[in-house]
């Protein structure tokens, strides 16, 4: 590597610890709830805390935290909103990019009696807004920077960070229960708005001492946070090791979209706990099979998020083997805490399983593939998956009817409690193998997050002159799932792609916009008169102008690579790479063949800042390569160090790509 990612190791944890670690398969079921005074979330931090002071907690590019001061500063966050004098349960929004002091305010809320919101700074100001209206939420915390972009809010705002000098560190008394309020998490919604989803600390912490047995985290474990604050997934990330004692390395946003940066810092961090939505694990293989390979040093792959395709894994199989690192499929749904159920992946289902076998459920849950009338089906035909036992969370906020129709009395459970209709669709094999088939409704995953279809044709029917929405999943050249939106405008009158995204960008997060814009005279109808899905065109990606004949040698040689990837016959100099079917995941593709033809760096912030052919071969032609040295050859694989380095730069080249591009996840 040119350059490299280096941080001091931390020393070996306490020798009372470390007798625990050397022995793993000796640890009793459930360790994490056979500690006194670990009921809480709270609780449970609070005593790793004040057993391993010295140890890391958390890391973020150049800036780490120990658990003692992680405890302190959570205090201090946890003061400051006591003197508001909150209600129990209230609820605390957290708008921070990802950071320590993130974490701080994650803790501090929950110190302080209240549940926290996490909120992605990277969504639009009217995403934002829209949360905040529905949550209206106790306070809010940021920063000075982020508070600038937003309005005036009918509750207070704390600004971080708080002034150590200032406000009491010491830890405040414990004002929460197992059944108390942990977060509030917001999902799409058919309805147009986001619903958010009711979790408690009880549904968090069995999630952890429930599966302890299979997994065996601890103080040795180094874990990173991928994912947005905002994505249930990032629960699993953040409080694994928060609550064993853990490191957790905190991706940045910009390394989270430069595969080959990411997998670097897998490297140079020691990784040993890595969650992953399978779409970006497939990435990773690609870079890891590419090489150089770098030492790794993983003991388990968590994948979530998404449907798994294990023949997709043949490839990592044939270079790592299955048991180091264990490859594991969890099934899961932010109603019923994350995760659902559990299965290793060997290299013997990658050659021959073609179903998406999502395993055991978690012991405290229960799962039954229902027909309509909550009534099971037998083995072997399809059916709703519907998930009772200790992870289902209380429901949505502000959302009875909808509550009552997905939350529904178990009539499985002798003791009562809630059983959730997933909408997801299940089958039972003759062998008892669990085969994941899909979503029932007009519901999808985009790179793991759950989106609602009818949420995404309220945000393009409420562009001026639209009349008439469809939005389907459509499958796109990397076989990924991409939102087409099929519209009519009032009087037919003409609308281009470009027009309809940057109305979207600044409504709607990355993950819900097209990538396609098909406009249509009138759309067909089936007999019964509901629009006609299966006879929509199918989107094609390119333009609609002739393919570039004429132009520069890096003009030429950027768009063979664009109409590659899209597999699109033609490419114009000067159309949006988002507007012609393109997506990060494509333009991630499109980076690194141009590096591999180009043997050298392009800087990813290169890609989302020039979306065009026109733009980005003038970068290309005209600059110098960023990590070339006198001395030494082109170097494909980036300095994780330089990276950091332009953090701001990059953060704020997403940040305009998102606002004024359109960039779909």
């Amino acid at each position: 590597m040119n350059g490299s990612w280096t941080r001091s190791v931390e020393p070996l944890p306490p020798p009372e610890l470390r007798s625990e670690k050397n022995c793993r398969e000796s640890r009793p079921l459930n360790a994490l709830a056979s500690v006194a005074g670990t009921t809480t979330l709270i609780g449970r931090f609070e005593r790793i805390a004040a057993a391993s002071p010295s140890n890391i907690a958390a890391s973020c590019g150049s800036e780490s935290i120990t658990y003692g001061d992680l405890n302190r500063a959570a205090n201090r966050i946890a003061h400051a909103l006591l003197a508001l004098q909150p209600a129990s349960e209230a609820i605390v929004a957290i708008y921070i990019h990802r950071s320590v002091a993130m974490l701080a305010a994650m803790l501090g809320v929950l110190k302080a009696g209240c549940a926290y919101l996490p909120i992605d700074p990277g969504y639009p100001p009217a995403r934002v807004a829209d949360t905040l209206e529905d949550a209206a939420p106790a306070a809010l915390i940021t920063s000075t920077h982020l508070a600038s972009g937003l309005p005036a809010l009918p509750f207070p705002t704390l600004l971080l960070p708080q002034p150590a000098e200032k406000t009491d560190d010491s830890n405040p008394p414990l004002r929460s229960t197992p059944d108390s309020l942990a977060y509030l998490m917001y999902t799409s919604g058919s309805t147009g708005k986001p619903k958010g989803v009711l979790v408690t600390q009880r549904n968090v912490m069995r999630l952890f001492t429930q599966t302890d047995h299979w997994f065996r985290f601890d103080a040795t474990d180094v874990w990173t946070m991928f994912h947005s604050f905002a994505f249930d997934f990032s629960v699993w990330e953040i409080w694994g090791p928060l609550l064993t004692g853990g490191r957790l390395v905190i991706v940045p946003f910009e390394i989270s979209r430069a595969t080959e940066e990411f997998y670097a810092l897998l490297s140079a961090e020691r990784v040993t706990i890595l969650n992953q939505t399978p779409s970006a694990f497939y990435l990773l293989d690609q870079v890891d099979a590419a090489g150089p390979a770098l030492p790794l040093f993983l003991r388990t792959v968590i994948f979530g998020g998404e449907a798994l395709q294990y023949p997709a894994l043949r490839n990592w199989f044939q270079r790592h083997g299955d048991r180091t690192p264990r490859l594991i499929n969890m099934y899961g749904i932010t109603e019923t805490t994350v995760h659902v159920t559990y299965r290793e992946v060997t290299a013997a289902d990658a050659q021959a399983e073609t179903d998406s076998l999502i395993g055991e459920p978690i012991p405290d849950l229960h799962l039954h593939i229902l027909d309509p009338d909550l009534k099971p089906v037998r083995d072997g035909e399809d059916g709703e998956l519907c998930i009772g036992g200790d992870g289902v969370a209380r429901g949505y906020l502000n959302r009875p009817e909808l509550t009552a129709q997905r939350f529904v009395p178990d009539p499985f459970s002798a003791s009562g409690g809630l059983l959730y209709r997933s909408g997801d669709l299940a089958r039972r094999r003759a062998d008892g193998q669990l085969v994941y088939l899909g979503r029932n409704d007009h519901q999808v995953k985009i790179n793991g997050f759950r989106i609602e279809l009818g949420e995404v044709e309220a945000a393009v029917a409420a562009v001026p002159g639209v009349r008439q929405v469809c939005v389907l999943a459509q499958p796109g050249p990397d076989g990924r799932q991409r939102l087409a939106a099929y519209f009519v405008a009032e009087g037919n009158a003409p609308f281009s792609a470009h027009t309809l995204s940057q109305f979207l960008s600044e409504r709607s997060p990355a993950q819900m916009l097209p990538s396609f814009y098909i406009q249509m005279p009138a759309f067909p109808l089936t007999s019964n008169g509901k629009i006609d899905r299966a006879a929509l065109p199918k989107p094609v990606s390119g333009s609609l102008a002739p393919a570039l004949e004429t132009g520069t040698p890096m003009q030429q040689r950027v768009a063979a690579v664009w109409r590659e990837v899209l597999e699109a016959p033609s490419v114009s100099l000067d159309e949006n790479f988002f507007d012609i079917g393109g997506t990060s995941i494509l333009l991630i593709r499109i980076r690194k063949e141009l590096q591999d033809q180009l043997a050298r760096q392009i800087p990813i912030t290169w890609m989302f800042e020039c979306t065009t052919i026109r733009a980005i071969a003038d970068r290309l032609s005209n600059a110098a390569d960023p990590t070339a040295t006198e001395s030494s050859s082109p170097v494909l694989t980036p300095s994780l160090g330089q990276a950091q380095e332009q953090a701001r730069r990059q953060r704020d080249a997403f940040a305009r790509m998102r606002s004024s591009k359109g960039g779909r996840s």
